[in-house]
C-alpha cells in the first residue's frame, strides 16, 4: 500500500488488516499510527519510509518485501500529490513533480509487483484514481492528467498481465474527507459536491474502502481492466 499514513491509505489498510491481510506501508512519511491500528486489528505490519518515484527507494522496499515475506499478492497505488497551481503559473519542474509521483510511481511499483505476483500465478494491482477528471475545477491540470493516466494503466497492464492470474483496476472515489483534501480545499466544496451526488453527504475514508476489499480479493478474479466509481451517485451535469 502506497500512501499509507494517513486519510484513504490508512483507512484501507486497517479494512486489509481486519480481513487478514499482512500489510506494508510505503509513505514519504511515517505510518506509524497505521501500523498501530494494523496490528489493534490483529495483522502483521511494515512500514517503509521511501518516494514511489524513486526506483532505487522501490527496488529496495521490494527486496525487503521478498526477504520478509517471500511473496507479495495485492498492491494498492494510492500514493498521490495534488497541488493547487494555476495552468498559466505551473512550471515544467511542478508538472513532472505531479506525474513522477502519481503516474511513475504507480509504474515503479508495478514493475517490481507483476514478477513477484507472477510467481504465484496471482496478484491484485489497484489503482486509486479520482472524481475529479469527470468535471471540470481550475487548478488542477497536472493532477487530472495523472489520474486519467492511471485510468488507462489497467486497461493496457491488464492485458499483458492477465494469463498469469493477476488482474488490474482502478477505484475512483468522490471527493473525499481527509486531511490532504482539507489544505486546499474549504469545507463548503465539500458540501457543494455532494449536492450532485445521489448519496449526498461529503464521501469520507471508509466509504471507499469496501470498493477497494472487492477489487484487492478473490472475488474480482473475472474483473480486469476496468474502473469502479465509489462516488455516491456524482454526477456533474
Amino acid at each position: 500500500m502506497t500512501g499509507s499514513a494517513v486519510g484513504l491509505g490508512r483507512a484501507i489498510c486497517v479494512g486489509l488488516a481486519e480481513r487478514g491481510a499482512t500489510l506494508i506501508g510505503f509513505d514519504l512519511i511515517n505510518s506509524d499510527e497505521t501500523g498501530a491500528l494494523v496490528t489493534a486489528a490483529g495483522a502483521e505490519w511494515m512500514g517503509v519510509e521511501g518516494d514511489v518515484s524513486s526506483p532505487e527507494a522501490v527496488t529496495s522496499l521490494f527486496a525487503a518485501i521478498d526477504q520478509r515475506f517471500g511473496r507479495l499478492d495485492v498492491l494498492v497505488n494510492n500514493a498521490g500529490v495534488f497541488p493547487y497551481i494555476r495552468f498559466e503559473d505551473m512550471t515544467l519542474e511542478q508538472w513532472r513533480r505531479v506525474q513522477s509521483i502519481n503516474v511513475d510511481g504507480a509504474f515503479l511499483m508495478c514493475k517490481e509487483a507483476v514478477p513477484a505476483m507472477r510467481r504465484n500465478s496471482y496478484g491484485r494491482i489497484v489503482n486509486i484514481v479520482s472524481c475529479s477528471v469527470e468535471g471540470a475545477s481550475r487548478g488542477y491540470t497536472a493532477y487530472k492528467a495523472s489520474k486519467l493516466g492511471l485510468v488507462g494503466f489497467p486497461r493496457g497492464l491488464s492485458a499483458d498481465v492477465g494469463d498469469f492470474g493477476i488482474t488490474v483496476n482502478a477505484v475512483s472515489p468522490s471527493f473525499t474527507e481527509t486531511p490532504g483534501n482539507d489544505v486546499n480545499n474549504k469545507a463548503e466544496k465539500y458540501t457543494a459536491i455532494a449536492q450532485l451526488q445521489a448519496i449526498r453527504r461529503p464521501a469520507e475514508p471508509n466509504d471507499i474502502v469496501g470498493a477497494v476489499l472487492f477489487m484487492a480479493s478473490e472475488d474480482s478474479h473475472f474483473v480486469t481492466g476496468q474502473t469502479l466509481y465509489a462516488n455516491g451517485g456524482l454526477n456533474y451535469l
